[in-house]
């Protein structure tokens, strides 16, 4: 974890008065406890949402079950969704979607171990990324998604 960019992400977004809000799904949460656990995070942290399964994709994100049906939970299109529709419920000015496979298992040819998208949107401006991540395991894929995640954020700030 950069300790370092993200006091530079709350300064950012304490002196811009803009909140943050997190839908993470592989990252089960480290984005979001990346965050609150630097003082002032406070002043520009709404929400964090752990949307692990399809089902909770679905009921507390409103991520309709035929982009899950039709692309998969680990895609772009669901991606977009869930932080489409996470801007709708916190209100946030930046938002943040993860949703990807950090292994060991769960990987096919199509989409294998390592493969996570990134949403971020910021007002009408929205990006999903696509990375692929090398398989050095769950932990690193993990922290992979968070520092690319992080570098993300003060791009769109």
């Amino acid at each position: 974890m950069d300790l370092k960019k993200i006091q530079k992400i709350i300064i950012l977004l304490k002196k811009k008065k803009w909140k943050v809000s997190f839908a993470e799904s592989c990252t089960g949460g480290m984005i979001s406890s990346a965050i609150t656990s630097v003082s002032g995070s406070s002043k520009i942290f709404d929400m964090g949402f752990i949307t692990y399964s399809n089902e909770a994709k679905n009921k507390v994100l409103k991520i309709p079950s035929k982009i899950i049906k039709k692309n998969g939970a680990v895609s772009a299109e669901c991606c977009l969704s869930m932080v489409n529709n996470l801007s709708k419920i916190s209100k946030s000015r930046i938002c943040v979607s993860t949703t990807g496979i950090a292994g060991p298992s769960g990987g096919t040819k199509n989409k294998p171990v390592g493969l996570v998208y990134i949403g971020i949107k910021n007002k009408g401006k929205v990006k999903v990324i696509k990375c692929l991540f090398k398989n050095n395991g769950r932990a690193f894929i993990r922290k992979a998604a968070l520092k690319k995640t992080i570098n993300l954020i003060l791009e769109f700030i």
